[in-house]
């Protein structure tokens, strides 16, 4: 057997060639995922220091603790306190914790007619939607969910005096699920913001907010098929923007062939019917993420006037016949990723 050697020449061009691979080398993508809103959430940032990113990723997944900690109304936490001491309809001291999200909640839900309403925190228990894994039972009773649905529970009952707040209605139980997420990751994105950190993902189960590019190329986002394996489209974002989607496909049990799921329509008290899903892509995560529920309680029939309402720019919703609804401008972006595309109803511009 004979050892081939490198000679003097060829191994200094080699070395070059090493050195030039390196200092062309791409930029690292620092990637981490851990759970909170119990559901996985990743933090992706492209390029920059490893000290500063990780430090920065670091303090993410921090203030994911301590916002899920907090804004839980069922377990002790700041939120919890404040449910029980809306029920008493006393004036309170609120923390400022939870202060800005009651503020920013009653601000949705009225641009959303109500459709968006945080204070059915009851009946989302009364479904049993408060709890990780809902026990396998039947739906509550009828009687029940008439009689809590007519105490008529909303933000708007919520009265403000500067730092004290009171309920006028004793059912109100306020319950952020519906837009905490896209609350928790506009704070995130801003402190990473804050940090020097300009091209990153903060994505939540599905739901994110992407500043920036992804190298030389957008961020691409995949929508789920609410009813199949995979993605039903993609959507590329790039710059500073919001994709967020509400979907019965999530947190739901099936009773006797019928499908309930955790977004409660809150002028019946039950799950809503028509729409799978519905997604919206914007600049601001809340206002995506309470749009989309309040599209799904609106339904195929109502979405284009709530999304006006709202202020949303572009919307996709997914009837239960597979029917796709969606604007104009929507269209424009999205890519379908099913071998055979959809119906198509396309509304008017918003």
């Amino acid at each position: 057997m004979t050892r081939s050697t490198l000679r003097p020449a060829a191994l200094g061009l080699a070395l070059v060639l090493l050195l030039l691979a390196g200092c062309s080398r791409e930029p690292t993508l620092y990637d981490r995922k851990f759970l909170a809103f119990g559901t996985l959430v990743e933090v992706s940032v492209y390029g920059g220091q490893r000290k500063q990113v990780e430090a920065a990723i670091d303090a993410v997944e921090s203030q994911f603790r301590y916002m899920q900690k907090t804004w839980n109304p069922w377990h002790p936490g700041a939120l919890a306190r404040v449910d029980s001491l809306l029920g008493t309809t006393d004036w309170f001291s609120v923390a400022p914790s939870v202060r800005p999200l009651i503020v920013r909640a009653t601000e949705l839900s009225k641009a959303s007619g109500g459709l968006f309403d945080p204070a059915v925190g009851q009946l989302i228990k009364l479904w049993g939607f408060n709890q990780d894994a809902r026990p396998d039972v039947p739906p509550p009773d009828p009687k029940a969910i008439a009689d809590l649905t007519a105490q008529n529970p909303r933000m708007t009952d919520i009265q403000f005096d500067g730092i004290r707040v009171r309920s006028r209605n004793p059912a109100v139980y306020l319950d952020f699920g519906g837009f905490a997420k896209g609350y928790g990751i506009d704070r995130t994105i801003d402190f990473l913001k804050s940090q020097g950190i300009h091209n990153a993902i903060i994505n939540a189960g599905g739901d994110l907010r992407a500043i920036g590019r992804h190298g030389d190329r957008p961020w691409r986002i995949g929508i789920r098929n609410p009813r199949g394996e995979g993605m039903i489209a993609s959507v590329d974002v790039q710059g500073d923007e919001s994709v967020f989607t509400s979907g019965d496909y999530e947190r739901f049990f099936i009773y006797k062939g019928v499908r309930y799921h955790h977004i409660i329509d809150p002028r019946t008290g039950y799950p809503t019917r028509d729409t799978t899903s519905a997604t919206v892509i914007g600049t601001d995560g809340a206002t995506c993420d309470a749009t989309a529920t309040a599209m799904m309680v609106a339904g195929p029939k109502d979405w284009y006037r709530v999304a006006k309402a709202m202020g949303a720019h572009y919307v996709m919703l997914m009837g239960n016949d597979g029917t796709v609804y969606m604007n104009p401008a929507m269209a424009k972006r999205i890519h379908f990723e099913t071998k055979k595309p959809p119906k198509v109803v396309l509304s008017p511009p918003l």
